[in-house]
């Protein structure tokens, strides 16, 4: 065990075994970070949607209840793409934190 911990001391002060990331691998994160909190919205939203009666104005039935989910999803991108929740923002900076700390110098 103890040479586990030798081993990434080691690592962790070698600057060769990590490399800048790229603008890639940051357009990637961004756009992870961003579709996670929308499904966490999604998921947010569903649980408040789901003692809602589909009868009404609307008619209600079997197709309101299967659009249901489609139409929760527009309004979670929708809150998303205004500024969301603020939940991008970490999911991003600790994408990039894994990817720097994962990422060895040969690697493409």
């Amino acid at each position: 065990m103890d040479i586990n911990i030798q081993s990434a001391m080691v690592s962790l002060q070698n600057p060769a075994i990590q490399k800048p990331l790229s603008t890639m691998q940051t357009a990637k994160a961004d756009k992870a970070a961003n579709e996670f909190e929308a499904m966490f919205i999604g998921q947010f939203l569903g649980s408040m949607f789901k003692d809602v009666p589909t009868n009404g104005i609307t008619g209600g039935g079997q197709g309101e209840e299967m659009f249901r989910s489609l139409l929760i999803d527009q309004y979670a991108q929708s809150i998303q793409k205004q500024g969301g929740i603020g939940l991008a923002a970490s999911v991003k900076a600790q994408l990039l934190k894994y990817q720097q700390a994962q990422t060895p110098v040969d690697a493409p």
